[in-house]
């Protein structure tokens, strides 16, 4: 018999044990109060005699109390309850001790590798993971059900930021509307903002509002440079006006006023990547920022948004100078890119700016590639109109919004048209769907039953997460409820209104798409017949509850493509110690992400893109697809025609090139991976993380801290989805 312990593991059946537990017990009470050795072994064969394969160790615990109580021995079984509920007592302090000691020793592969984009050995790192500590206990002993809590250390389910969650004023993600707070004023820790009246000065408030907001949340965070272009007019103007009092001519006014400008916009871009890079947030890191580059936002200012993007992407190219001085690939911010009619085409007019984007992904891997296209035909509003807007943080998309209740809660409300800047997402939990494949046992009928079940599961803990923020109001982070990041409330007024009427989300993740269909169907989901005829049918299911649940509750769940880094591995181990090693499905350490291809199938780019593009469009709350490259730096053509195949056929893509150096030998090639998952320099052989500078793209956005055993063997797996043997 096998014996699942709390935590998932599963070990051998040992009688001692018991006997142990209940001679410990004994010692606590009268002797005639004492269970005698022939009870003790009584009571071991009823538990064997069940002819169970596997029970919980809670069961086992459970018949003992009962047996204890059936024979009399009432004071024996209160000792008994007070033994086990004081061993789980200690058995969780010591959980959280343990961690806190291994966070402080700097020795332990788990917070080394937690998140690539923080460095554990960092005392505002430390400081950050050490109250996620203790805000992970306070979660899991007094905030979530014990079958959550069970259901997520088994690797079922994975409730998501728990490290976050004893605060109940903490939101995921965002969409920053700068445009509110630089044109209407903010205030940052009760100081008076207003509105700027030249471009650097509005790069600078910008970073400060970036600062902010992010220390406030959890996830990611958007802008978009859109909000930032009626600026560049403003100081354009100021030079100009400079020039015409000293009387000179309109035609000299407009040359100087041009070079004067684009000075402040190098200026202006320049301050603001420095910023953003150099500032840590209450996180511990630098702000998890994606920035947004949309032509087709603004006409008004459509020029003085090109110029921003040009020299955005211009400095992206260059690089940022790493400690030692050399122009090295930054995380972030990440850059998203919006393909459209406009740009994308040869004779477009702003396809230098597309030119430019090439060359940017091919040296530093962004930017992120939006298809206005397909978003318009994939995101529709009330009114029948698709409409393109940027995701919050690295995938998270909204649905378009239009208030059903009082729009005055929300800023920048344009009736007829969609509103998204000032949204935000509630929070996530993820279904692992190779558990519940594993879980059935092949039998198509349990599968379904067992799928129910699980997304009930996470039902509950998604509906924990709402009533959580539910409860907080307005005061709690007055820049973004009172000051115009997501709100302009009264103070001391409650934001819950603003997780209703689909003005939020909440996410429903899921993971294993791959796996799981494998291993039911014994085929791939990319096959085009079976395997991916059950994959949609999957998908479709998560989008059915999540359609239920939102309109039961009038709040906006939807379906997330989880980015799951370090859960990956978590998860694997889990299906490792619940069914063992399975060929093709647990005999790695990591699982798919969301419904991506497995990286090990060899499939073209062309053909893995069109495919993802039907799994994506049921992935509404957020998705990511991407193609692995070679070095594409002298092949920009091939670079152009995937961003133009992304704009016809899929709303939401990337490219993976490499972008690596070696500090020890100057090689700026691809750092390798060895057997024991290793990092090397193939031509020095220098294995120091600290002089190896690898950046990879892993969940959506790039790491460059290095990651896990699961991850790093995904990565090592990665197949090329295009060749470049022309280039």
């Amino acid at each position: 018999m096998k014996i699942i312990k709390r935590d998932g593991h599963m070990v051998d059946y040992c009688p001692s044990k018991i006997e142990e537990a209940i001679q410990k017990a004994n010692l606590e009470v009268e002797e005639e109060d004492q269970a005698s050795s022939t009870q003790i072994k009584n009571i071991i064969k009823y538990i064997e005699k069940l002819g169970k394969k596997r029970m919980l160790v809670e069961d086992i615990q459970d018949i003992i109390e009962m047996k204890l109580m059936s024979i009399g021995k009432y004071e024996l079984a209160k000792k008994y309850i007070t033994y086990r509920y004081t061993r789980e007592l200690v058995r969780r302090s010591n959980t959280t001790d343990l961690a806190i000691k291994e966070l402080i020793d700097g020795e332990s592969e788990y917070w080394n590798t937690e998140n690539s984009n923080k460095d554990a050995k960092v005392v505002t790192t430390q400081r950050d993971y050490l109250a996620g500590i203790t805000s992970t206990d306070i979660t899991r002993r007094f905030l979530l059900p014990e079958d959550i809590v069970r259901a997520h250390d088994e690797g079922v389910i994975h409730f998501h930021d728990a490290d976050y969650f004893a605060q109940n004023a903490l939101h995921n993600c965002e969409l920053i509307n700068l445009n509110d707070m630089l044109q209407n004023g903010t205030i940052i820790n009760d100081v008076m903002i207003e509105k700027p009246h030249k471009f650097l000065t509005a790069c600078t408030i910008a970073t400060q509002i970036i600062l902010g907001v992010s220390s406030s949340s959890y996830g990611g965070a958007t802008i978009s440079l859109t909000h930032l272009a009626p600026f560049v007019k403003d100081s354009y103007d100021f030079y100009f006006n400079k020039y015409k009092k000293r009387k000179l001519s309109k035609e000299l006014c407009e040359q100087y006023a041009k070079e004067d400008i684009k000075k402040e916009i190098e200026a202006g871009v320049q301050t603001f990547n420095y910023q953003v890079n150099s500032m840590t947030n209450t996180n511990g890191q630098s702000p998890f920022l994606s920035v947004c580059m949309y032509l087709g936002e603004t006409t008004e200012y459509k020029e003085e948004l090109a110029l921003i993007i040009e020299e955005f992407l211009k400095q992206r190219i260059l690089g940022f100078k790493n400690s030692k001085g050399v122009y090295v690939t930054p995380a972030f911010p990440k850059l998203l890119y919006v393909l459209e009619e406009d740009n994308v085409h040869e004779d477009s007019k702003y396809f230098y700016l597309t030119k430019l984007a090439a060359e940017c992904t091919a040296k530093r891997m962004v930017p992120d590639y939006i298809s206005e296209k397909i978003m318009k035909e994939n995101k529709i509003n009330q009114y029948g109109d698709g409409e393109c807007y940027p995701c919050m943080g690295c995938r998270s998309f909204l649905t378009p919004w239009t208030s059903k209740g009082n729009p005055s809660k929300a800023t920048d409300y344009i009736e007829g048209k969609g509103k998204y800047y000032g949204r935000f997402n509630q929070g996530v939990v993820t279904i692992n769907l190779v558990d519940v494949a594993l879980s059935s046992d092949k039998d198509m009928d349990d599968f379904w039953t067992i799928f129910e079940e699980r997304l009930e599961m996470c039902h509950r803990a998604l509906q924990i997460r709402h009533k959580r923020l539910s409860k907080a109001n307005s005061d709690v982070a007055p820049l973004l409820w009172q000051h115009g990041a997501l709100a302009r409330l009264e103070k001391g007024e409650s934001i819950h209104d603003l997780l209703h009427g689909g003005y939020s989300t909440l996410s429903l993740g899921y993971a294993g798409l791959y796996e799981c269909v494998k291993f039911m169907t014994g085929k791939s989901h990319t096959d085009n017949g079976e395997g991916k005829e059950f994959g949609l049918a999957v998908m479709r299911k998560l989008n059915e509850v999540c359609k239920k649940w939102k309109e039961a509750e009038d709040i906006d769940y939807s379906v997330y493509g989880t980015p799951i880094e370090s859960t990956t591995y978590k998860f694997a181990k889990c299906l490792k110690d619940r069914f063992g090693v399975i060929k093709g499905i647990t005999d790695r350490d990591y699982i798919t992400n969301s419904y991506h291809v497995p990286v090990f199938e060899e499939i073209d780019a062309f053909t893995k893109l069109k495919l993802e593009s039907e799994f994506q469009a049921l992935s509404p709350g957020g998705a990511i697809s991407y193609i692995e490259t070679p070095n594409l730096t002298n092949n920009l053509d091939v670079v152009i025609e995937v961003m133009q195949f992304i704009y016809e056929n899929i709303m939401y893509a990337e490219l993976n090139t490499k972008s690596d150096y070696c500090q020890e030998c100057g090689y700026s090639e691809e750092i390798l991976i060895d057997e024991n998952l290793e990092w090397y320099c193939p031509n020095c052989g220098n294995r120091d993380h600290d002089k190896l500078h690898v950046a990879r793209r892993t969940c959506g956005y790039i790491g460059s801290n290095f990651w896990n055993k699961g991850r790093t063997q995904e990565i090592k797996e990665r197949v090329m989805h295009i060749d470049n043997k022309d280039a």
